[in-house]
């Protein structure tokens, strides 16, 4: 049995591939499959991310465990795609090279039992070009500028009675 995944990039203009895979390959195969559908060399740094519906990133799996012994995670090499990915919709968020940051959007949109005709290769749909850079992808937090944040300490600052703490 087959997966058919959507794989978009995180990106202003529109660019999508839809693929296909075993449900037993692994995740290092999904890897190796991704960086072939949008012209990489795969030899960057690449991690999966367990996803919800609000595209939440949640547990890594690594294409090699640098934690060296602590906290180790689960690489690639080791699940298979329908350990993570079980039911249609399921997410993953795929980052790949981090020096650069490309940033993919992974999502399971039908299963497909294998045809009679053999599949000749794993991009089933491909839509818009690859930019020549990572884009440029925006963290937003919070603005507290540093005249609150100090206000905030001299409050607190305020409300302690260090008499008291000194008994």
């Amino acid at each position: 049995m087959t997966y058919k995944i959507r794989i978009i990039l995180n990106a202003d203009e529109d660019v999508i591939r839809d693929i296909i895979i075993q449900k037993s390959a692994t995740l290092e195969e999904l890897h190796n499959t991704i960086n072939k559908a949008f012209d990489f060399s795969g030899s960057e740094m690449a991690s999966f991310y367990r996803s919800d519906d609000d595209w939440s990133q949640g547990e890594e799996f690594p294409l090699f465990d640098m934690s060296e012994g602590l906290d180790s995670k689960t690489q690639m090499q080791d699940i298979t795609v329908e350990n993570i990915l079980k039911n249609k919709n399921d997410k993953l968020i795929y980052i790949y090279d981090f020096l650069n940051m490309w940033s993919f959007y992974v999502e399971v949109i039908d299963e497909h039992f294998r045809q009679q005709e053999p599949i000749l290769t794993d991009v089933l749909f491909a839509l818009g070009t690859i930019p020549k850079t990572a884009p440029d992808i925006q963290f937003e937090s919070e603005d507290l500028s540093i005249d609150e944040f100090d206000k905030e300490e001299d409050d607190e600052m305020d409300e302690f009675d260090f008499d008291a703490y000194m008994d």
